[in-house]
């Protein structure tokens, strides 16, 4: 029996004043605004590759603000008037599934009991076998070669 799952993406809410900051602003905050010039860029709210010529912010996000030793925060993209992806249970999103993907189990106790890496196509199959674990709460799946976060995944 294959457990069922749901990825999701975060909400673009936090974000919507921030693209409304300048340059100097968002460079002393440690963010960068850009545009796609091509292929490349995956948006962490739609979870879509965007456009050539979109523009983005980039910047840290804490994707992992749990009390544990894993906190953790990295670089994401957040594409301006992204509206946030509401995926169908066991859809993983094709600005995943064309990289190599990390990705890291935790327990309800936040800390990583399990990870892997795998060719995002692979995806779906190794989201079912962490979830056959029965102490794996969530998943966070990262671009494995620049370590970006790029989505969590639960139980559906």
């Amino acid at each position: 029996m294959q457990t069922n799952f749901k990825i999701h993406a975060i909400s673009g809410e936090p974000f919507a004043s921030v693209f409304e900051q300048n340059d100097n602003t968002l460079a002393a905050r440690g963010i960068r605004r850009v545009f796609s010039d091509a292929p490349g860029y995956p948006c962490r709210v739609s979870l879509e590759e965007v456009a050539q010529g979109t523009e983005l912010l980039l910047l840290n996000f804490a994707h992992q603000t749990a009390n544990s030793p894993y906190q953790s925060s990295g670089p994401i993209y957040v594409s301006r008037g992204a509206v946030q992806a509401d995926l169908q249970p066991g859809v993983v999103p094709l600005s995943v599934t064309h990289r190599l993907i990390s990705l890291r189990s935790y327990d309800a106790a936040h800390m990583i009991v399990d990870a892997e890496v795998c060719e995002g196509v692979d995806d779906a199959a190794a989201i079912h076998k962490h979830f056959k674990a029965p102490h794996v709460a969530y998943i966070h799946l990262h671009n494995a070669k620049r370590g970006c976060y790029a989505c969590r995944v639960e139980r559906a």
